[in-house]
């Protein structure tokens, strides 16, 4: 049982990465139980709904001031959300030392920039689209057409409605980060990514699991 388990739990979905595999399932369905035998499980917990019970083998990530040349910006590093360090520990061993965006869109879409040295400038947090559809009880709308820009019905107005909401929320707040720091990767990631991609108006590297990817590279230089 030497094949370390890597865990992202969220507040929608579980996720591990497994012998280079990945695997996912809603948080409601999940347990420990569903995971493969392993001596080693690491773990980012997110969900303020799943609690984790102590285990020898269980070691659950905590954002820490430094990874690397990677620098928290936050005073109390641990209040940064272990899946937004996670995903800015794998940005920063993908970049290969050169600023970046990352953009993680999920329940909520967070934010952050580091620059050309490694320092976290900062970042945001707003509410993912199914949180603010979530919002009224309107029935949502499959449109093939990308193109449309209005909706000729209340169910179409508010599926292109909230859908741009978060659209142009992201292009804005890359171009004005961009903007700040010259020569900067972007870099996307989460669920929501493959419902808004064809609006997205910058250049950008999606990489689908990077939490995961994040939490192996820290096990395997902090743990």
């Amino acid at each position: 049982m030497k094949n370390p388990i890597y865990l992202d739990i969220g507040n929608t979905n579980a996720r591990w990465k497994f012998k280079d595999e990945y695997f996912e399932i809603p948080i409601i369905e999940f347990n420990f139980d569903k995971l493969p035998k392993s001596s080693t499980i690491w773990v980012s917990n997110v969900s303020s709904e799943f609690v984790i019970k102590h285990k020898s083998n269980i070691s659950i990530v905590e954002s820490q001031k430094k990874y690397k040349s990677l620098v928290n910006s936050y005073k109390e590093p641990k209040y940064l959300g272990s899946d937004r360090w996670l995903a800015m520990i794998a940005s920063y061993e993908l970049s290969l030392g050169k600023g970046f965006i990352v953009v993680d869109i999920g329940s909520a879409v967070t934010i952050d920039i580091v620059d050309n040295s490694g320092l976290h400038l900062g970042g945001i947090i707003f509410p993912g689209l199914e949180k603010i559809r979530q919002t009224f009880d309107f029935p949502l709308l499959y449109l093939s057409d990308n193109s449309n820009k209005i909706g000729q019905s209340t169910d179409e107005a508010w599926t292109i409605g909230t859908r741009s909401l978060i659209v142009n929320t992201i292009n804005h707040k890359v171009r004005e980060l961009k903007d700040e720091l010259q020569n900067t990767s972007v870099i996307l990631t989460g669920g929501g990514y493959l419902g808004i991609h064809d609006f997205l108006e910058f250049e950008h590297i999606y990489q689908e699991n990077l939490v995961l990817d994040g939490l192996e590279f820290f096990a395997n230089n902090m743990g």
